[in-house]
């Protein structure tokens, strides 16, 4: 009779290389500051960058989307929701914000939940799970505050998109340090 050993794997999640996560993270960082420092009195002005972050978004899942080892319907479905939305304000950057608050209310919702679940989920493969756990967090509520005002200024807008862009920059980063080279 042998014996059977069975090893456990004790490795990183292994996943798209480090630099892609550091790479994303700044861009959604100079995003996130160049949102956070507009001055809201051009709404149409607004209207079209808005459109064009989310149409980046959409790319920026759909590449995900092909890096991803699972669970890629979600990265494809959020993907075609920010392509969808970006297109929208592009075509109508003046009815931008009450579309847009309730697109961004429910994208931060369901990726704050992603990402709970996720902290939670590998909290003994990821050492800065907690950090992950704050920001899911603050994504589900920055989400339902997102959706209980969709008629808001663009301040507001600007508020929520940006917020959204910083706590992607920090998600990302956290990823990138948590991973093996």
């Amino acid at each position: 009779m042998t014996a059977v050993v069975v090893e456990i794997d004790d490795s990183p999640i292994p996943g798209p290389p480090r630099w892609l996560h550091i790479v994303s993270g700044v861009i959604w960082l100079i995003v996130a500051l160049v949102l956070l420092s507009l001055d809201s009195t051009s709404a149409q002005v607004l209207g079209y960058l808005v459109g064009f972050v989310l149409i980046f978004a959409g790319v920026d899942e759909f590449m995900l989307t092909m890096l991803a080892e699972g669970w890629r319907w979600v990265h494809a479905s959020l993907g075609v929701l920010f392509m969808i939305g970006g297109v929208m304000a592009l075509f109508e950057p003046l009815q931008t914000f009450g579309y847009l608050a309730i697109l961004i209310g429910w994208y931060l919702i369901i990726k704050g939940s992603l990402d709970l679940g996720r902290a939670i989920g590998l909290r003994s493969l990821l050492p800065l799970w907690g950090v992950t756990l704050a920001v899911g967090i603050a994504e589900i509520a920055l989400g339902i505050w997102a959706l209980g005002y969709p008629g808001r200024s663009a301040w507001l807008l600007l508020v929520w998109a940006g917020v959204g862009a910083l706590l992607r920059a920090i998600g990302d980063f956290v990823t990138a340090f948590t991973r093996g080279a």
